[in-house]
């Protein structure tokens, strides 16, 4: 008969080989975790079923509402595995159950992180292959997809909530996406409101996919804005690039308030319209403008400037001269702005972001799958961008 030996007797090493290595130790646990989670489960199925019928099992009672009619199996998909569920039934038929959905198979913080995966850039058909291990299960790339359509709802709300009228500086602008559609794939243009508010912190108010950059398109985009509440009584100047159908759009729904022209947008227009060897120095010179202590020295650079290069380029001069105006509305704003809203660079940030997440799709499927993504993104941001509004000391709107 083998000697036990006691505890204080044993040496290290023998107590180290009782010890179990890392794997089958998270193992083990991962066992007993998904083991206690469906005993939970089927506890709490048990007794709601026994609050609905007014007994017990097993047990006679004159107030029963009704009889038990044993069970049926349900796999569940959880943070913990695969659960095998056994669902009680009664033989009368009784409103979905509010522990488990009628018809419901996996966990809701599941569908979360499979819709999180999808958003964060992995394709449906990678999504069940990357959280397999932890999952151990394997979602189609129809799940995860029909998972993804539960974000409607949320845009929808999104495009229709009420906004507050305190944005001080609005940004507009476009992007580009490709959307798939019976006759083919075409363009859809994404228009962008971003706003600036009085106290610093920053907003993506909306976006809207438009057919195109025309006056009727973004005319309806800023009269949706108006009557949700933006109806510009803060806004101090609106930041945008020269698109006749914006500037006109501008004009019917925001005609009191001051308008800033791109200067990178610009550039790019001066430079489409110069020759290659005259590129570097004629916009170098145009930087000039801008950075000018105030806008008398601006005016004074740009007359200097325009002198130099009218007889060598006079298309790129008439096309800066043009929107002299606008392109120098930033310098009525405090001085600790002008780099802020001199252009549209502030929403780069959020292009960029669009961009990196639609980089691994060629097109979107339809209208609502484009929408689903925007949303995603702009979502995510707004969330940062109310983070850093929270810790920001003072509100850098204030002129100094």
């Amino acid at each position: 008969m083998t000697r036990v030996k006691a505890l204080t007797d044993r040496t290290i090493a023998e107590r180290f080989t009782e010890v179990k290595d890392e794997q089958s130790l998270w193992g083990e646990i991962g066992e007993q975790t998904a083991l206690l989670a469906k005993r939970l489960l089927e506890s709490a199925l048990e007794a709601e079923l026994t609050q609905r019928l007014l007994a017990a099992r097993y047990r006679r009672t004159e107030v029963r509402r009704g009889w038990r009619n044993g069970g049926y199996g349900r796999q569940i998909i959880s943070c913990w595995g695969v659960l095998d569920i056994r669902m009680p039934r009664a033989r009368q038929q009784l409103p979905p159950s509010q522990v488990l959905g009628r018809f419901q198979r996996r966990q809701p913080e599941v569908d979360q992180l499979l819709r999180q995966a999808f958003l964060r850039g992995v394709s449906t058909r990678e999504v069940g292959e990357v959280l397999e291990p932890l999952l151990a299960d394997r979602p189609s790339a129809q799940t995860v997809s029909r998972v993804a359509q539960a974000l409607d709802a949320q845009v929808k709300r999104f495009h229709w909530r009420r906004l507050d009228d305190d944005v001080s500086y609005l940004l507009l602008d476009g992007i580009s996406m490709k959307v798939k559609h019976p006759g083919g794939v075409s363009r859809k243009l994404v228009l962008v409101a971003y706003g600036i508010r009085r106290d610093g912190s920053r907003v993506l108010l909306d976006f809207r996919l438009a057919t195109a950059e025309s006056s009727a398109q973004w005319e309806a985009f800023l009269e949706n804005l108006f009557r949700r509440g933006l109806e510009g009584q803060q806004l101090a100047l609106v930041v945008s690039d020269g698109c006749p159908g914006l500037r006109a759009a501008l004009e019917m729904v925001y005609p009191q308030v001051a308008r800033q022209h791109c200067w990178v947008h610009k550039l790019r227009n001066v430079a489409a319209k110069l020759p290659r060897k005259h590129q570097q120095a004629c916009l170098r010179g145009a930087r000039r403008v801008y950075d000018a202590k105030h806008a008398r020295q601006a005016s004074e650079r740009f007359r200097q400037w325009a002198q130099a290069w009218r007889s060598v380029a006079p298309k790129a001069v008439r096309c800066l001269e043009q929107d002299l105006e606008q392109l120098l509305a930033f310098y009525d704003c405090p001085k600790r702005l002008w780099t802020k809203i001199r252009t549209t660079n502030a929403m780069e940030r959020s292009f960029r972001e669009v961009r990196r997440r639609t980089r691994p799709m060629s097109c979107f499927q339809n209208n609502a799958s484009c929408e689903r993504i925007i949303y995603s993104v702009v979502d995510k941001l707004n969330q940062r961008y109310q983070r850093r509004s929270q810790a920001l000391p003072v509100a850098f709107t204030q002129a100094s």
